[in-house]
């Protein structure tokens, strides 16, 4: 069992800057694959981006060049440094594990992943 708390979300003007944090508990966090969806009011829930065991990292057309996702083992904690931010980005933003028995693949679909956190909001005003 994985629990996942993610912290870092806010208001923020367009142009600028979020360091979103995901911390897990357990103690097998590097063996899972790590993703993040964001669902903004109305719409489905979406990939943003995601980040394998081995550190392989993959993003969606929409964010990469602005956001990047990281991993550090040693704290069970998975970061999106979300730059030059804009409100299309506007959504609550979710963790979500998934154990991973490919250190390369980075899943891209919501139902391949097993579990997932609370959320956190991110609003950029238009």
């Amino acid at each position: 069992q994985v629990q996942l708390v993610e912290s870092g979300g806010g208001l923020v003007q367009a142009g600028g800057s979020l360091r979103l944090s995901c911390a897990a508990s357990g103690r097998t966090f590097s063996r899972y694959a790590m993703g993040w969806f964001r669902q903004a009011p109305g719409k489905e829930r979406e990939f943003v981006a995601g980040i394998s065991s081995g550190g392989s990292t993959n993003y969606a057309g929409s964010v990469k060049g602005r956001l990047t996702i990281s991993r550090d083992n040693a704290k069970n904690t998975v970061y999106l440094q979300m730059n030059s931010l804009k409100p299309e980005d506007t959504a609550v933003y979710y963790c979500a594990a998934e154990f991973s028995r490919n250190m390369d693949f980075v899943p891209r679909y919501a139902v391949n992943y097993d579990y997932w956190g609370q959320g956190t909001q991110v609003t950029v005003p238009s």
